[in-house]
């Protein structure tokens, strides 16, 4: 395989390649440094330790030379590595679309090849022997670009749609390591809160088949499970399981803006009797001999019990199992408010040779060549989701170059120093390779006075990303990692910004036959259309031709 096939960025490009028409693709990939989290798994004991890493991807799109870019697509992702079990999880975030560009739209393609990307061992980019792709299924006019779903020619999908959608993607991907990887073992589970599995296959099978999409040549090759993962035990599972019996807290991981993390908050935090508690164990007391009362020294069971209190599972997750916390989540207001949801998950697992050497791996923490600093890609994402809109044309396009212009800036500029300044105004007034734009507010340029820095991976409150709160009743927010990174955070440059950020190919294919195939659709917010065209073929109607009576003898 070609080394540059290896980079993120070329690979997508390369998948790009083969769309119909001519047009030119304008890509950014950011991908954030690995760090610390600990609220993957919030309630297990003890939780495993997890690296993070945050990926925004960008596509924007230019018909000829001298026409403007406009965004089509962006893809929001976070990679999850805990190495105690060798397993990661991708979590698909968000996908959008603009509905702005030529069809068929570029993001199917662009996030068949993302997500091949790192379910093939050969092209991972993290040394796991699992990685589970996973993603909650919402049908929403929009996600990551404002007021998007105003502009007439964006057709998102409807929720069934949506996750028929969803699901074909998922079956593409594991056909395409299925062939790719001899000897992995790939597991395909989904759930369609609210139906059960007759249910579910029928309202699927109706939905794409009034759909024109591709058809894989190995399409239904692949068996799905309707049901969730964690109850088999050919695939691991990325946090060990719990020495102190059962834990939900082990099963299930929590990701943000999910529906799945809000309730297993709500099982954390609930308890059967409310305000009635089982009276602590009091500390044994021991009587000198003039009677006067001393204090006993602490015993080894004393401080195993209090070890066994801090370490006590939490609320119910003790006792609702997996099972039956999938079968609660079909009444929960999120998964049944009058449409249809879905929650997908894809497991690869790859073991390891059994002749192969050991090899000394680099440690999860070291940055790799390309990567850059956390709180750029947060700040980035911010500022799409709240200094810029898409409802027409020429406002995309105003964003489009703003934005652009802003990542190329970052990495050219501007200190990674950041303050607390208010936003200035949205009008585009380009300097120096960076706009005047609400991106540029909460960051320091070059030449202007230093304030007090924020703390590490945090967005000031007026560029934060609209998220919705998890529910914690009455609990205390997780400890932050005290631990030093022992790293120093990557510094974007011009060389990062050009061999790895920013990458564009042009494509002269043939046209589409027809314009037979669906408009741009959106899943999860999200343009999707499949790219496949399904030509109608001609029907010619023949006339009846009357016999002729025969005249009266």
């Amino acid at each position: 395989m070609d080394p540059s096939v290896s980079v993120l960025r070329n690979y997508l490009l390369t998948a790009l390649q083969n769309l119909p028409g001519t047009r030119e693709f304008h890509l950014h990939v950011l991908v954030s440094a690995p760090r610390k989290h600990s609220g993957l798994y919030p309630y297990a004991h003890p939780r495993p330790r997890v690296y993070l890493q945050d990926i925004f991807i960008l596509l924007s799109e230019q018909e000829k030379l001298d026409s403007q870019r406009v965004f089509v697509a962006a893809l929001e992702v976070n990679v999850y590595n805990a190495p105690s079990t060798s397993c990661g999880i991708l979590y698909i975030s968000k996908v959008d679309s603009t509905g702005q560009g030529i069809s068929p739209s570029p993001t199917p393609a662009l996030l068949k090849a993302f997500l091949t990307f790192y379910a093939d061992p050969a092209t991972r980019p993290i040394q796991v022997d699992t990685l589970w792709l996973q993603l909650f299924a919402r049908a929403q006019g929009q996600y990551l670009f404002p007021n998007s779903a105003d502009y007439s020619g964006k057709k998102p999908l409807t929720d069934v749609k949506l996750c028929a959608w969803w699901k074909r993607i998922f079956s593409y991907v594991a056909e395409e390591v299925a062939e790719r990887v001899k000897g992995a073992k790939l597991g395909l589970y989904y759930i369609l809160p609210g139906l059960n599995e007759l249910e579910a296959i029928n309202t699927l099978q109706f939905a794409s088949s009034t759909t024109n999409h591709a058809a894989s040549p190995n399409s239904g090759l692949m068996p799905w499970t309707y049901g969730h993962q964690y109850s088999q035990k050919e695939l691991p599972l990325p946090c060990p399981p719990s020495k102190n019996g059962p834990n939900l807290g082990h099963f299930i991981p929590s990701f943000d803006d999910d529906p799945k993390s809000r309730f297993i908050d709500e099982i954390a935090f609930t308890t059967e009797e409310p305000g009635v508690r089982s009276p602590e164990r009091k500390r044994s007391r021991t009587f000198s001999g003039d009677g006067e009362e001393s204090s006993k020294p602490a015993t080894v069971a004393d401080k195993e019990g209090t070890k066994d209190k801090e370490e006590k599972i939490q609320g119910e997750l003790g006792k609702v199992s997996a099972d039956e916390f999938w079968e609660r989540m079909s009444f929960r207001q999120e998964c049944i408010a009058g449409a249809v949801t879905g929650f997908f998950a894809l497991g690869i697992h790859v073991p390891p040779l059994a002749d192969s050497q050991p090899t000394s791996a680099p440690s999860p923490l070291a940055p790799q060549p390309g990567q850059v600093p956390p709180n750029l890609v947060r700040r980035l994402v911010a500022s799409l989701l709240n200094g810029h809109e898409f409802s027409t044309v020429e406002r995309a396009v105003r964003a489009t170059e703003t934005l652009e212009g802003a990542i190329k800036g970052l990495c050219e500029n501007i200190a990674p120093t950041t303050t607390t300044r208010p936003p200035i105004s949205t009008t585009s007034s380009s300097a120096g390779g960076l706009s005047n734009s609400t991106l540029s507010a909460p960051l320091l340029l070059r030449g202007e006075r230093d304030s007090t820095p924020e703390p590490p991976f945090s967005v000031s409150a007026t560029l934060d990303i609209l998220r919705t709160p998890p529910r914690r009743k009455g609990g205390a927010a997780l400890p932050p990692d005290i631990s030093p990174n022992p790293f120093p955070e990557p510094v974007a440059s011009l060389d990062t910004y050009f061999q790895h950020i920013y990458g564009s190919v042009a494509i002269n294919n043939p046209a589409l036959p027809s314009k037979t195939s669906a408009p741009d659709a959106t899943i999860n917010g999200d343009s999707h259309a499949d790219t496949a065209v399904v030509v109608q073929p001609t029907v010619n109607v023949l006339a009846v031709r009357k016999k002729k009576r025969k005249a009266d003898a």
